[in-house]
């Protein structure tokens, strides 16, 4: 149910900047979200078609884009992207480290809106 805060915070940040841009209507809310988030779009749609209803961005409609997972090896220069059920054995196609730090793949950024 960990959907329902992240869209809370979704829903405010998309506020916050229709105010700001002084929109009338919120049409469309663009989201990259990682990919090794588990947050479902289906639910995420759900929850906030439920929090935004008399709001501007009441009827607004998420697209989801899945970013890659991206390591960056702690051995050599190297940054690589990793399957999310490959997350178990991070080894650089480079040098073999097997050290890496996760760059990216559990984020999730509101990248743009639509507005009227």
């Amino acid at each position: 149910m960990h959907e329902m805060a992240v869209t809370e915070s979704i829903l405010k940040i998309v506020l916050n900047h229709a105010e700001m841009n002084k929109a009338e209507k919120v049409i469309t809310i663009y989201l990259q979200i990682g990919g090794l988030s588990d947050l479902e779009g289906e639910w995420l749609q759900r929850y906030f078609d439920y929090l935004s209803k008399g709001t501007i961005a009441g009827g607004a409609k998420l697209k989801i884009e899945r970013t890659p997972v991206m390591v960056k090896c702690g051995t050599c220069p190297g940054a690589y992207e990793v399957r999310p059920e490959q997350t178990g054995n991070l080894a650089c196609p480079d040098c073999g480290g097997n050290n890496g730090t996760l760059l990216s793949g559990r984020e999730y950024t509101v990248k743009t809106m639509e507005v009227q």
